[in-house]
């Protein structure tokens, strides 16, 4: 079949047509001259390139076929067909396409390249590397295949070799700003967030209207803990791209972490406006309300979240935190299976999720799981080298420097610091308080050092600069974690200590500080730390906190006045069907017997009322004790109670301390992991193993027997007296000295060049 095109003129008035973007018109006028013109190539070919930016793709390919009919050989039709095929989701008979069109041209630049693009897309990376080296074997100085293998390089995870290709772009094209921006995505990933910043400016001052850049800037400050900044970026972006759906939800991150809640809100309805399927925009309300106290709506977006991905491990988490916290237990139990996964991974709530499932193992899992998807692409610094001098620099690396039961927990330690030997640092990027325990340990300290509005690179570089010897994890997987400060090992030493009650699952922490009840000898091996064992409990107390001597009434606190009183002064969230099932019993068997909690939520409160009324117990015999600002007044109203009840997975810790430093006995059941072991430490260094149960059946018979048999419990109480200035429990000043020949044993291992090893503190 012969090409007959129409005379020039004409195909110059559609070529016009088609260029200005007129593709209607164009295709009306190709299809009335190809009814005089069967046989023209180039007018199939425009037919189809009309119809392809009309988005008629099945159109657009029978006329490029028809022009291959009439011409076989013809390259730009089957290039093309390749465009059209793509854009149909067809990748295979795209990528044919192409090599019919390289076939008949081999030195289609153009073919080369989209096959290239096509291949990087559906995971051939190699082969889509291999097409854009076609590309430059035919045209050495072309910028964008540098550019293109570059995104292939940062796909396969190989860094430094894109940061090369990229350059390799920029030689030939210095104002590439689409280059600068991948740059800065690169060193972003590297969390060189300073470099980064420069290049995404860079891109900018090169290219002012380009979106991705504001947005990448954007998303590299808020990390960078430059919220300000992070939020004036967002703005530019959706400036230019109104529809942007990432730059709404993470402007709204960075103003919920700025505390501007309801502007975050805001952002998040536009988000889900622009985006209605967003699981991520609904789980990031859900965070703000929550923060907000709205804790119903907030479990409605997480709900949301689920509805729209049922896999998203941060909602699962949440979900699951936020329903223990509003002991809605039914909702929780649904979620256990997936939250039991081995395939669950990410970002979740660590923390929220010890009150889950007693199982070390699983901890340790999710631990690892999410500080490899969190840290692992972070620069670690080098070690430097220690020379031995007179102190001991210790960095604690802390949110909780105020009336937080961390620092309640490790006040005293401190005061009794040895300041000969150590010279301490707090490292605080918490909120400023002026109440009594944040004055206590600002003046505890050596040096305090407000570091909240610095990036996380920023502290590990102060901590650096200061020659920390020592770094000491203060916060753990808790709220407000700033795990990346010690990701970047600031320090050639560094201890998980005190906060969080498991292991970390990273390799930059060396050791755990611990005892022979919390990680028992068969557990070592779901922690990745190497252990210090104390030689009594692992956690400090402050053996100089007052008790308030103001008189302190049962009827003041809505308690019976001759009534026994169960208590359990713990957090909603580690509250248990478990424990509350044996709860209620007691209640039953023990006539007139009440229950004794600390006030929760709203909703909290009404779940656990009606609970007990499932399990045939008035509403009225649980009672709810208000917060406390005054620390000795809660401490005095607890000798109004009989017998605390702690609970299973995840035990008091602070509480319980409170409670046997007033001489109220504290009944536990020991269990496998960190956190439910809390507890059986406390009672064991206070000499006290008789409150320690071994299971849910001893836990309640013990229970019954004690609130049945006051002559028993009294002795156990008057033990609880006499012990408390005999046993090392509470004796702080011999627990700091203990704790400082463990810093001092690790400090000299790693002078004598030795790997951090498993050893008891004295």
């Amino acid at each position: 079949m012969k090409n007959q095109d129409p005379p020039r003129e004409y195909l110059q008035s559609i070529v016009n047509l088609f260029n200005i973007g007129n593709l209607k018109q164009a295709l009306t006028d190709s299809r009335l001259l190809l009814e005089k013109f069967p046989n023209s190539i180039f007018l199939c070919n425009i037919i189809g390139a009309s119809n392809a930016g009309l988005m008629q793709f099945d159109a657009a390919i029978a006329s490029y076929k028809k022009a291959l009919k009439i011409k076989p050989d013809y390259a730009e039709a089957y290039y093309n067909m390749g465009i059209a095929l793509k854009e149909k989701g067809d990748f295979e008979l795209a990528i044919d396409s192409y090599k019919k069109a390289i076939e008949i041209k081999p030195d289609y630049i153009g073919a080369y390249f989209n096959m290239g693009n096509i291949l990087k897309y559906v995971g051939d990376l190699e082969a889509a590397i291999d097409s854009y080296k076609m590309t430059l074997e035919i045209k050495p100085n072309y910028a964008e295949a540098y550019n293109n293998i570059g995104n292939v390089l940062k796909d396969k995870g190989d860094l430094e070799a894109a940061i090369d290709s990229y350059n390799m772009a920029l030689k030939i094209k210095p104002d590439y700003a689409e280059v600068y921006n991948n740059i800065g995505i690169i060193l972003q990933e590297k969390s060189d967030k300073e470099a980064a910043i420069k290049s995404f400016e860079m891109a900018l001052k090169i290219k002012p209207d380009y979106a991705d850049a504001y947005y990448n800037l954007g998303n590299t400050l808020k990390d960078n803990g430059n919220l300000v900044g992070a939020v004036t970026s967002y703005e530019m972006a959706l400036k230019i791209q109104p529809k942007s759906s990432d730059a709404y939800i993470n402007m709204g991150i960075a103003l919920n972490n700025m505390g501007d809640l309801e502007a975050a809100i805001i952002c998040y309805k536009h988000t889900l406006k622009i985006k209605p399927d967003y699981a991520e925009a609904y789980y990031h309300m859900g965070i703000t309300l929550k923060s907000k106290g709205d804790l119903g709506a907030a479990m409605d977006n997480y709900k949301q979240a689920l509805k729209i991905n049922p896999e998203y491990a941060p909602a699962l988490s949440q979900s699951h935190y936020l329903a223990s916290i509003m002991s809605n237990w039914a909702y929780a139990k649904s979620l256990e299976k997936a939250l039991s996964s081995d395939l669950l991974e990410g970002n979740l709530s660590i923390y929220g999720l010890l009150s889950l499932e007693d199982n070390p193992s699983m901890h340790l899992k999710r631990a690892t799981s999410l500080v490899k998807s969190q840290y692992n692409l972070l620069p670690l610094f080098n070690a430097r080298s220690l020379l031995k001098s007179n102190r001991i620099k210790i960095g604690y690396f802390s949110s909780y420097f105020r009336q937080h039961p961390v620092t309640m927990l490790s006040v005293k330690m401190l005061e009794y610091s040895d300041n000969e030997k150590f010279e301490t640092f707090a490292f605080h990027y918490g909120p400023n308080t002026n109440d009594e325990y944040s004055l206590r340990i600002n003046a505890a300290f050596d040096h305090f050092i407000n570091v909240s509005e610095m990036s996380d690179k920023e502290i590990a570089n102060l901590a650096l600069e200061n020659e920390i010897d020592i770094a000491i994890e203060f916060n753990g997987f808790m709220k407000d974690e700033r795990i990346g400060i010690l990701a970047h090992r600031p320090a050639p030493i560094q201890i998980n200590y005190l906060a969080y009650p498991g292991t970390m699952g990273a390799d930059f922490y060396d050791y755990i500080v611990a005892d022979e009840t919390v990680i028992p000898v068969d557990q070592k091996n779901n922690y990745s730390e190497n252990i210090i064992y104390m030689p009594n409990c692992y956690m400090p107390q402050d053996s100089s906190r007052q008790i308030s001597d103001k008189p302190i009434t049962r009827q003041e606190c809505n308690l019976p006045e001759d009534a026994f009183v169960f208590c359990c002064f713990n957090n909603s969230y580690k509250i248990t069907p478990k424990e509350f099932d044996i709860w209620m019993r007691l209640l039953i068997n023990i006539d007139e017997s009440v229950l004794w909690l600390t006030k929760p939520n709203k909703l909290a409160e009404d779940n656990l009322k009606a609970e007990a009324k499932k399990r045939g117990v008035e509403a009225e015999r649980l009672i709810f004790a208000p917060f406390s600002k005054h620390i000795e007044d809660h401490l005095a109203r607890q000798k109004l109670a009989d017998l605390f009840l702690d609970t299973f997975n995840f035990n008091a810790h602070t509480t319980a301390s409170d409670a046997l430093w007033v001489g109220l006995p504290v009944l536990t059941k020991i269990g496998k992991g960190f956190a439910a072991r809390v507890a059986s430490s406390l009672l064991n260094s206070l000499e006290i193993p008789e409150l320690i149960t071994t299971s849910e059946k001893e836990y309640e018979a013990l229970a019954l027997d004690l609130a049945s048999n006051f002559e028993k419990l009294s002795l156990i109480k008057k033990k609880l007296v006499d012990k408390r200035n005999t046993a090392p429990l509470f004796n702080t000043e011999a627990y700091t000295k203990n704790l400082e020949k463990a810093y001092t044993k690790a400090y000299v291992r790693y002078l004598d060049g030795l790997s951090p090893k498993e050893f008891k503190a004295s």
